[in-house]
């Protein structure tokens, strides 16, 4: 039976401090108040720090000291269950060899290459932190003065970053949060998607029946469907006739169009400018492309009913939906993005993750523009804006947000900085409804802005 391991504390850190006869390596890192001081503190005599560059199917790493004197040769290992464990056994033997008692293994995120690493070092309890690209880029040539880039040189640079405490601590979502991701991910993608097969529909019109907007604005309508899959070019529409017309209609009993509807088609068909060679491949094409909106819309439903039962099981989701404006697709896209937001000691640092948070660019006597930094989630960045595009317009206390910050006497913003602003305030508004589960109080986020009206 294995013995319990000692534990010491350092700022908030537990290292073991024992050599791993067992696999119960671990270290506790604070929230996201992870300063780079406390990160250093993490680096002491007792600590071997490892550098692994990710790759598809390969990794390397190298072993360093807490001065950065490497402790062994460059290691390589499969991206498998077995060259995990080599990799481990690997760490163990370089630990016994310098007398260390900690590790903390630093990576550099390449794509979802990672992903399996990072999983096998948590059931060990090996502590993982995360280097940024950008950082190896600009380091790389401080040891030797050459850009030269390589499986066998990244593990070093890796690894003087995480010396230096340069680092961070990646964030991987459990439960409920990471459903969220992957959903809110794929139904991203099958937006795209759709998007893209709603063009390629409209071009076939543009090319074969440009007339047919004359009867139906939206091709999308279910009755409009139903006839392009019996007919689709104009000569089909005029062979099947307003009575061929209407009867599709009846039978799947639609009562919005009729004999109406049917001659104003018809009469498009007569009258089209269309191209009249290759109808049949037309035919084809344009069968294809609705047999692919169809299932990309049945997909996409499906996603969006997942995403309502998984924002149920948070409690607070309900008063963020509260917000006239605020949809199903924001709330969903936050929490996923977000994760888990009690391991945010302040709103301020989720406006750093997506990335709005200020940048100056300063010199002596030269004051240049103060703009959002950009450095962070994208998509969360992007959540965001789209969310206080409809809320400036449809929300009332928004909107007179909106007007008093392009309108003040005082530094005026402009209309896009106006919208950043407002995606701030809804940051801090989310944070304390999902933190401390208060309601959403319009008039009280109002008197706010009142306060700062008199204090400007």
């Amino acid at each position: 039976m294995n013995k319990k391991v000692p534990l010491v504390r350092i700022q908030g850190v537990r290292l073991l401090q024992s050599l791993p006869q067992n696999k119960n390596l671990t270290m506790e890192v604070p929230k996201m108040n992870f300063t780079q001081n406390i990160k250093i503190s993490q680096i002491t005599e007792e600590t071997l720090i490892v550098g692994v560059d990710i790759g598809s199917t390969l990794h390397y790493a190298r072993s360093f000291d807490w001065r950065g004197i490497e402790t062994g040769k460059v290691y390589k290992f499969a991206n498998s269950r077995d060259g995990f464990e080599m990799f481990s056994n690997w760490i163990k033997k370089q630990q016994e060899k310098t007398g260390k008692r900690a590790v903390l293994v630093g990576a550099e995120p390449t794509g979802h290459y990672w992903f399996s690493l990072g999983n096998y070092l948590e059931e060990l309890g090996i502590p993982l932190v995360m280097v940024n690209p950008y950082h190896v880029n600009r380091s790389k040539e401080l040891d030797d003065n050459s850009q030269t880039k390589s499986d066998m040189k990244d593990p070093k640079v890796i690894a003087k970053l995480v010396i230096a405490g340069r680092y961070s601590q990646p964030y991987i979502p459990k439960g409920v949060y990471a459903e969220l991701r992957i959903l809110t991910a794929n139904r991203h993608r099958i937006t795209q998607e759709l998007i893209n097969c709603k063009n390629r529909i409209s071009r076939w019109f543009s090319i074969y029946f440009p007339e047919y907007e004359q009867a139906f604005g939206d091709y999308e309508a279910k009755s409009s469907i139903m006839i392009l899959k019996v007919a689709c070019t104009p000569e089909d529409i005029r062979k099947l006739g307003v009575e061929g017309i209407n009867k599709v209609w009846r039978e799947a009993k639609l009562r919005a169009v009729g004999e109406k509807r049917a001659k104003i088609l018809i009469a498009a068909a007569e009258t089209s400018v269309g191209q009249k060679e290759g109808l049949t491949a037309a035919k084809l094409e344009l069968r294809l492309h609705l047999q692919d909106y169809e299932s990309k819309k049945a997909q996409y439903d499906e996603i969006m009913e997942q995403l309502a039962v998984l924002c149920e099981e948070i409690p607070e989701s309900k008063q963020m939906l509260v917000i006239k404006g605020i949809g199903l697709i924001t709330v969903a896209g936050f929490l996923s993005e977000v994760g888990e937001i009690r391991r945010f000691d302040s709103p301020k640092q989720i406006q750093k993750l997506a990335g709005l948070s200020l940048r100056e660019n300063s010199s002596g006597k030269h004051k240049g523009r103060t703009t959002i930094s950009k450095r962070g989630r994208a998509r969360l960045r992007g959540i965001l804006f789209n969310a206080v595009i409809p809320l400036v317009a449809k929300n009332e206390e928004f909107r007179k947000i909106h007007e008093y910050y392009t309108t003040r006497q005082k530094n005026p913003l402009k209309k896009k900085q106006s919208i950043i602003a407002i995606g701030c305030k809804l940051i801090r508004i989310f944070y304390a409804i999902l933190t401390k589960g208060i309601i959403f109080d319009s008039q009280k986020m109002m008197s706010d802005i009142r306060r700062e009206a008199v204090a400007a």
